[in-house]
C-alpha cells in the first residue's frame, strides 16, 4: 500500500457516492475517513454532510471526479452494448448449430419479444435521426 494516500475517497453507490476526507495526520497515524458529502450524478447534486459547509477546493474535486465518473459510465455503457451484439450472434450461432428442441422451446418465445421490442425501439429512433437530418437547414 502506497504511503501517499489521496485527500478524498469516493464510496461509490447506485447514481453517486458518499465523499470522505482522509486524514492520516493524528497522533496514532491511523486511517480516519471523515464523510463530508452525498453526491448523486444522475442530477448532478452535491449534499454536505452533518450541516459541513464544501470548501471550493472541495466542490472542485468532487466535480472534477463526478465529471470522471459519468465518462467511465458511459463508456461502460457501450461496451455493455457491443458485448450484447456479441451475445445475440453467439445466441444466434448457438440456436442455429447446438440448440436442443426443448430449449429452443424454452426461450424462443421470451427472446423473441425483446428481439421485436429492441427492433421497434431501434427502428423508431433511427427514424426519427434521419427526419432530424432531412429538416436541418444547411
Amino acid at each position: 500500500m502506497s504511503t501517499d494516500l489521496p485527500e478524498y475517497y469516493f464510496r461509490v453507490r447506485d447514481n453517486g457516492a458518499f465523499v470522505f476526507r482522509i486524514d492520516t495526520k493524528n497522533r496514532q497515524r491511523r486511517i480516519e475517513m471523515d464523510q463530508i458529502a452525498v453526491i448523486n450524478i444522475r442530477n448532478g447534486e452535491i449534499k454536505p454532510h452533518g450541516g459541513r459547509t464544501l470548501s471550493d477546493a472541495d466542490l472542485i474535486r468532487i466535480k472534477d471526479w463526478m465529471h470522471d465518473r459519468s465518462i467511465l459510465l458511459a463508456h461502460r455503457d457501450m461496451d455493455d452494448i457491443h458485448r450484447a451484439v456479441d451475445y445475440l450472434n453467439t445466441t444466434t450461432h448457438w440456436a442455429q448449430s447446438k440448440a436442443r428442441e426443448d430449449q429452443l422451446e424454452e426461450i424462443t418465445d421470451s427472446l423473441l419479444l425483446a428481439m421485436h421490442d429492441l427492433r421497434s425501439v431501434l427502428v423508431r429512433k433511427k427514424a426519427d435521426r434521419m427526419m432530424k437530418s432531412i429538416k436541418k437547414p444547411d
